[in-house]
C-alpha cells in the first residue's frame, strides 16, 4: 500500500471533482503534482478509497464522445494485429500527434471493436478484467 504525506494527500484532494472522484487526467496531474508515477495512482486511490473515473478512452466512466475517426481507428487497429487490443500509452501517443485529440482517439476506440488493454494509471490490465472488476465491486 502506498503511503502519502500530509502535501500528497491534500494535493490529491484539492484535484477531486464535486463527487469526491478523481478523473483520469486529473490523475495523471496529481500524480506529476505528489511526485508518482502514473501507473501508482490506482494504489494511492484505493488507498484513499477514491474512485478513479471518466477514462479519456472510454473503458469506463461517463464521458461522451463523438463519431469514431476512421483514420485514428486504421492507425490504431493496424498496430493492434489480429487482437483488436490498443495499450492505453500506445493510444495516448497518437493523441498527441499532428490533428489528432485524446477525444478523437477516444471516440475511435469507444465506437469501435477495439480494446484498451494496460492502463498507464495502473487502474486494469486490459478492459476485460476491468470489466469483472467493475461488476464484483
Amino acid at each position: 500500500m502506498i503511503k502519502l504525506d500530509s502535501t500528497q494527500t491534500e494535493l490529491v484532494l484539492t484535484n477531486l471533482d464535486k463527487n469526491g472522484e478523481l478523473s483520469c487526467i486529473q490523475a495523471f496531474k496529481v500524480a506529476k503534482l505528489i511526485g508518482m508515477k502514473p501507473k501508482d495512482m490506482a494504489q494511492v486511490a484505493k488507498s484513499m478509497n477514491i474512485k478513479i473515473t471518466n477514462c479519456e478512452l472510454g473503458v469506463f466512466g461517463k464521458l461522451q464522445f463523438s463519431q469514431m475517426n476512421e483514420d485514428i481507428y486504421d492507425t490504431l487497429a493496424k498496430g493492434s494485429q489480429e487482437n483488436k487490443k490498443v495499450e492505453c500509452e500506445i493510444a495516448w501517443k497518437l493523441a498527441q500527434e499532428k490533428g489528432s485529440t485524446l477525444k478523437k482517439v477516444g471516440a475511435s476506440i469507444k465506437h469501435s471493436d477495439l480494446k484498451v488493454t494496460h492502463c498507464q494509471l495502473g487502474v486494469f490490465y486490459d478492459e476485460e478484467y476491468e470489466k469483472f472488476e467493475r461488476a464484483r465491486n
